[in-house]
């Protein structure tokens, strides 16, 4: 396993609450929401892997350079299953795994959480000791396949619980980035349209 760090954007799914629309082609500042996350990305990891819920979603992603697609190869199971297609084909030992409805993302927050992993498997940002972000966090891949080879349920929050999780209260996270942009998630158009007229 090569040092380094790789970025996993889950974009599979079937778009229900976004009138079927595929949320990763949403404008944002008038450009698409993976746009908007692979250029973030790619100013912080050494790889950026888009996990996709079939081979034909992946043919969607081929015009952008310097990326690797891999499709879910557990359906049915929610974001778990492309979870582990993500890390199984990740080349780094570090992994940020993330959603495509979060085109905010902001690097500087990112690197925070790579830098806040020290010895531990994950490090996740939290609001209380109940409600985390699992999909804006980092893991180390081995002890991840490792739990995903067996896991307890198909929760993500089972699989939080289920490592040796560092939790990083959200408050720190305030000197970097003071409104929480960062985790900004758009499930539906109506939501879409807040995001365009209210942030800049």
């Amino acid at each position: 396993m090569r040092e380094g760090r790789t970025a996993l954007i889950l974009v599979g799914g079937e778009a229900r609450r976004s009138g079927g629309k595929e949320k990763y082609f949403f404008s944002y500042k008038g450009r698409s929401f993976i746009s908007h996350l692979v250029e973030t990305l790619s100013t912080v990891v050494d790889e950026i892997i888009i996990v996709a819920r079939d081979s034909d979603q992946c043919q969607r992603f081929l015009d952008i350079p310097g990326i690797k697609t891999v499709a879910d190869d557990i359906r049915g199971i929610g974001p778990l299953g492309g979870v582990g297609a993500g890390v199984g084909a990740a080349s780094h030992d570090q992994i940020f795994i993330t959603a495509c409805d979060m085109p905010c993302i902001r690097s500087d927050i990112v690197r925070y959480l790579f830098d806040e992993l020290h010895d531990a498997e994950a490090a996740v940002p939290c609001w209380s000791e109940d409600m985390f972000e699992p999909l804006h966090a980092v893991y180390r891949r081995e002890p991840l396949l490792h739990y995903l080879a067996s896991p307890s349920s198909h929760s993500l929050r089972a699989m939080v619980r289920g490592l040796h999780t560092r939790f990083v209260p959200v408050d720190k996270l305030r000197a970097i980035d003071p409104d929480l942009v960062t985790f900004t998630n758009i499930n539906d158009l109506t939501e879409l349209e807040a995001i365009n007229g209210s942030l800049s």
